[in-house]
This record gives C-alpha cells, sequence and structure tokens, in this order.
C-alpha cells in the first residue's frame, strides 16, 4: 500500500512518476495543472552543463568506476545556497511576503518590508539575478507561461514579479528574476509543500547526474576536468630557500 493505494493494481502501470512524487508528497493525486507544473519545473533544472557539482560527480566516478551512487551522491551534497538550494530559499521569501500580506499589509508593502529586511541581515534576494540572462531568465518566462496556460497562476507569481519590479527601486539594482525563483512561485501557486521545495531540484538533477555518468563512462572526462584544474591554479604558498619546482 502507498498512500492508501494498492501498488500492483492502482500504480504500476497506471501513473506517471511525476503522479507518484505528488502522490508521495500530500497523499493524494496531482490535477492536471498540478502534474504539469511539477513537470515542468523538472525539466526546467535537471540539466545545467559543467557545473561544480556535476564536475565533482564525474571526477568521482574516474576515481571510482565502481561507485555510481558515490557519484552522484556527490554531485548532490553540493545543494546549496548558490547551486540548486536556492529554489528553496526563493520560496521561503516569497511565503515571507505573502504571510505578512496576509495580516493585511498590502502587498506592495509587504514585499518592501521582507527586501529591506534582508538587506539589514545582509542577505541575498534569493531567485533573482544570473550572470548571463541579465534581461530575462527564458526558463522563467516559460514557466510562468505553463503556470498561465494551465491556469495556476497565483498570489506567489505575483509576488515574484512585483519584487523584480521593486528591486530597483529598494536596493538600486535591476535583478532579473531567474529560473530558481521562477520554480518555487510556480509550485507554490499549484499547491506544492513549501517544506520539499528543495527536492525538486535535487531530483531533477539526480535523472541529469546520472545521464553526465553514463556519458563519462563512454566519453570519460573526470581526469581532463581534475587535470585542467590542477594546470589553471599555481602554487603560491611557502618553499623552502632555494627550491626549484619541477616543470615535469
Amino acid at each position: 500500500m502507498v498512500r492508501g493505494r494498492d501498488l500492483t493494481r492502482d500504480l504500476i502501470g497506471r501513473i506517471s512518476f511525476t503522479d507518484h512524487f505528488w502522490l508521495l508528497l500530500t497523499g493524494h493525486m496531482p490535477t492536471d495543472a498540478q502534474r504539469r507544473i511539477l513537470d515542468a519545473t523538472l525539466v526546467a533544472i535537471a540539466e545545467h552543463g559543467l557545473v561544480p557539482s556535476v564536475q565533482a560527480s564525474r571526477m568521482t566516478l574516474a576515481a571510482a568506476p565502481e561507485a555510481l551512487q558515490g557519484a552522484v551522491a556527490a554531485g548532490i551534497l553540493g545543494c546549496g545556497s548558490v547551486v540548486l538550494g536556492s529554489s528553496e530559499a526563493a520560496g521561503r521569501f516569497f511565503a515571507a511576503v505573502a504571510a505578512r500580506a496576509a495580516t493585511g499589509l498590502p502587498e506592495e508593502q509587504a514585499a518592501r518590508a521582507v527586501i529591506l529586511e534582508y538587506r539589514a541581515e545582509r542577505r541575498a534576494i534569493p531567485g533573482y539575478g544570473h550572470p548571463l540572462h541579465t534581461a530575462s531568465d527564458p526558463r522563467a518566462l516559460r514557466l510562468f507561461e505553463v503556470a498561465a496556460e494551465a491556469g495556476s497562476s497565483g498570489a506567489h507569481i505575483g509576488i515574484a514579479r512585483l519584487v523584480e519590479g521593486l528591486l530597483p527601486e529598494v536596493i538600486g539594482k535591476r535583478l532579473a528574476l531567474n529560473v530558481s525563483g521562477a520554480i518555487p512561485a510556480a509550485l507554490l501557486d499549484a499547491g506544492y509543500p513549501l517544506g520539499a521545495l528543495k527536492g525538486i531540484p535535487i531530483l531533477a538533477r539526480t535523472a541529469g547526474l546520472i545521464g553526465h555518468l553514463l556519458e563519462e563512462q563512454q566519453r570519460p572526462i573526470g581526469f581532463v576536468l581534475s587535470h585542467a584544474a590542477a594546470a589553471a591554479i599555481s602554487y603560491d604558498g611557502d618553499a623552502p630557500p632555494g627550491f626549484e619546482p619541477s616543470h615535469e
């Protein structure tokens, strides 16, 4: 039995993995809109090129080719405030604005108050800014389009857009909403649990890492990455008098 359903009779061969994930989290099957939003967010974040977590994963497999599970874990263990974990932080930021607005404070004032609190604590505003997508993140735009198409766009997407418009005035700099901000906004509007937000990038990136690791077995670059790192960095610490480094 899984959440009151017979695994072999009701679930296997009858529902998708996305359905099953939502069921495991919430205890009920997703609506069509919830399924579409969850699917879209997983697709959006599964692959991200040779970011540090992927490099760690590939180099781990190069060092221990028998330990696929260790290589996947190496990539996931880097889920933090810069890579993968920022979706959770952004979701909690949006939830804080929504909670403040629920007390009767106008939404714009609520957003300003939370932004200023973050700034006073010297915390970055999560979910905004990207080194490449400075004008707009196309993944974020598409996720919001999907939410609108599914009839799921609501308060959290509204807050995300409101904050994007307020940032130039409040912090003196324009920061575009990025995919890590769009993911929690769309999911929270769809009824996804706040406490499980970090699970989305973990689940999605696990799939991406397995793809990278199969490729690593077929066309290995783990040691290429390792050697490139060694070649890029020169030792600049103390050395014994008269020491001459080898160039081999």
